[in-house]
């Protein structure tokens, strides 16, 4: 089996949410984010997925559960989060967990 290994311990932030109905500015406001959060310290990538009836997953990667921290409180992100309870998002959970590994397989 041919794959890369990590070892170093990184955290990965899950968040998991179903859509309300229209877009109302969200998509404008992710692609702020998206830019916002790449400039954050500790910040080491970001993987998303959503499906056609409004279900989605982010899971965002970072060095330490200080940087989850800075992230959360950061003033544009805590403003996106509110509208985000308000407008975008029916319901929503967020998982914090260590990584402990990670394997990378080349196929």
């Amino acid at each position: 089996m041919n794959y890369t290994k990590r070892l170093n311990e990184y955290y990965a932030v899950i968040f998991t949410s179903e859509r309300t109905e229209g877009d109302n500015g969200y998509e404008e406001m992710a692609k702020e984010m998206d830019q916002l959060v790449s400039k954050q310290p500790g910040f080491l990538g970001a993987e998303s997925a959503r499906n056609e009836n409004g279900y989605g997953i982010t899971v965002s990667y970072w060095e330490s559960l200080d940087d989850i921290k800075r992230w959360k409180e950061n003033a544009l992100h805590k403003a996106a989060q509110d509208k985000g309870r308000k407008e975008w998002y029916k319901r929503y959970t967020i998982r914090i967990c260590k990584v402990e590994e990670e394997r990378v397989f080349h196929i």
